[in-house]
């Protein structure tokens, strides 16, 4: 991984954005990789502007390395105002451009957060009920009873 790729990615994780469950969300989207172990959730909320329905504000969690991180919360920054339509325009390569080429190996960290954006966004999928500030964790999803059984430790490889 190059110099400047590995410290973009040690940029968005000392200040990772729109981390955590978003309570109201219109939608939700949760993938995981059988391959690598990491999942994604991603919750996305709506607004109406200028006669256009654009996500206003998208939040993610995951358990995933630090460059699947990196790209959710860019990606989440990089979908505000945009459609539902143009969001799922965008490709992983798309959704990790902030933070420039991935290696070959770190691809699938920016095809997991796309696959969460499309299964929060996909046309068939109803919008989350009202009730989703009840709905599964991904704590719940791995069968973590206790939240604070989780521990993330990050460390800069060389």
């Amino acid at each position: 991984m190059s110099d400047t790729l590995q410290a973009r990615i040690q940029a968005a994780i000392a200040d990772p954005r729109n981390v955590g469950e978003l309570p109201d969300a219109d939608a939700v989207g949760t993938v995981g990789s059988p391959d690598c172990g990491d999942m994604l959730r991603m919750w996305i909320k709506f607004k109406d502007q200028d006669g256009r329905r654009v996500i206003d504000r998208a939040t993610f969690q995951t358990f995933g390395c630090e460059t699947a991180i990196a790209v959710a919360s860019v990606a989440t920054e990089l979908i505000a105002g945009k459609t539902a339509d143009e969001a799922l325009n965008l490709s992983s390569t798309d959704l990790a451009a902030p933070l420039g080429a991935l290696p070959p190996m770190k691809i699938h960290c920016a095809q997991l957060v796309e696959g969460a954006l499309r299964s929060a966004l996909a046309p068939d999928q109803s919008p989350a009920p009202p009730t989703a500030p009840n709905s599964p964790t991904l704590f719940d999803q791995l069968g973590i009873a206790n939240e604070k059984q989780v521990k993330v430790i990050l460390h800069k490889t060389t």
